[in-house]
C-alpha cells in the first residue's frame, strides 16, 4: 500500500496532539508547530514541519516545502492551528485581528490552495478544517475568532463544490468538524463563572474531552467516512 502522510497543523498540543496520536499508528504525520521545540519524543517515521503562521512570509515558505517534500505522497490535511484572544471588539488590537485572521482563516486558505491541485492529480485526498461551535452560533467577546471559524465551515463546503466542478471522477473530501466546549488549554482560561453558563447550554451535562474529537476525525479521514464530504460535524454534546 502506498504511503499516506497526514498534516496535522498546531500538533504540539490540544487537539492537534490528540489527533496526532490517534493517528500515529495507521498514517505518516507530518507534524506542525510553530516551533520545533514544542515536540518530544516524536517517533522517528513522522516528519516535523514548523512555521508561525501568522507571519505571512514563513506562511508561504510553509506552503512551498509541504509541496516540495512531501506533495505527491500527501493524502491529508488537518488545519487545526488556531489562536484566539477573548475581549470585545471595542477593546481589540489590530495586530491580535490580525493574527486570529492570519492563523485560524488565510493559513488554512493558502495550504488548502497549495495541495488541492496534487489532490486533483492523484484523484484522491481529504481536508478537514477544525471550525468551532461559535462559528454557528456566535460567541460574546469572540467576535473575530467566530468570524474566522464559521469561515473555515464556509470554505470547506466550497471547496467540496469547487472540485467537483474540476473533476468529474474522483476521491476527494472536504470537510470541517465543529468542537464545543473541549478541555484543551485553549478553554483552561476561561473564568469558572463562564464555564458554568456554557456548561448549563450542553444537554450532554460535561465539556468534551480532546481524544473524544480525534476519534471522530480518525474516523473522518478513513475510507469508512468515504461519503461524507461538504458537510460541517458537530462535535458539542448537543450544545443549545
Amino acid at each position: 500500500m502506498p504511503e499516506k502522510k497526514i498534516l496535522i497543523t498546531g500538533a504540539s498540543r490540544g487537539l492537534g496532539l490528540a489527533i496526532s496520536k490517534a493517528l500515529s499508528a495507521e498514517y505518516t504525520l507530518i507534524l506542525h508547530a510553530t516551533r520545533k521545540e514544542s515536540f518530544t519524543n516524536v517517533d522517528p517515521k513522522h516528519h516535523l514541519l514548523c512555521a508561525d503562521l501568522s507571519d505571512p512570509k514563513e506562511l508561504i515558505d510553509f506552503c512551498k516545502r509541504l509541496k516540495k517534500e512531501h506533495g505527491d505522497t500527501l493524502y491529508g490535511v488537518i488545519n487545526n492551528a488556531g489562536v484566539t484572544f477573548d475581549k470585545s471588539l471595542i477593546y481589540q488590537p489590530e495586530n491580535e485581528i490580525d493574527k486570529m485572521l492570519h492563523v485560524n482563516l488565510k493559513a488554512p486558505i493558502m495550504i488548502c490552495k497549495a495541495v488541492l491541485k496534487q489532490f486533483l492529480l492523484n484523484k484522491q485526498g481529504v481536508i478537514i478544517n477544525v471550525s468551532s461551535c461559535v462559528g454557528e452560533t456566535g460567541n460574546a467577546f469572540q467576535a473575530v475568532y467566530s468570524a474566522t471559524k464559521a469561515g473555515l465551515a464556509a470554505l470547506s463546503k466550497s471547496l467540496a463544490r469547487e472540485v467537483s466542478a474540476l473533476s468529474e471522477e474522483h476521491a476527494i473530501r472536504i470537510l470541517s468538524i465543529a468542537p464545543g466546549f473541549i478541555e484543551t488549554e485553549m478553554t483552561d482560561s476561561v473564568p469558572e463563572k463562564f464555564r458554568q453558563e456554557y456548561l448549563k447550554a450542553i444537554p450532554a451535562n460535561r465539556f468534551g474531552n480532546a481524544k473524544e474529537v480525534a476519534e471522530v476525525v480518525a474516523f473522518l479521514i478513513s475510507d469508512k467516512a468515504s461519503y461524507i464530504n461538504g458537510t460541517n460535524i458537530n462535535i458539542n454534546g448537543g450544545i443549545l
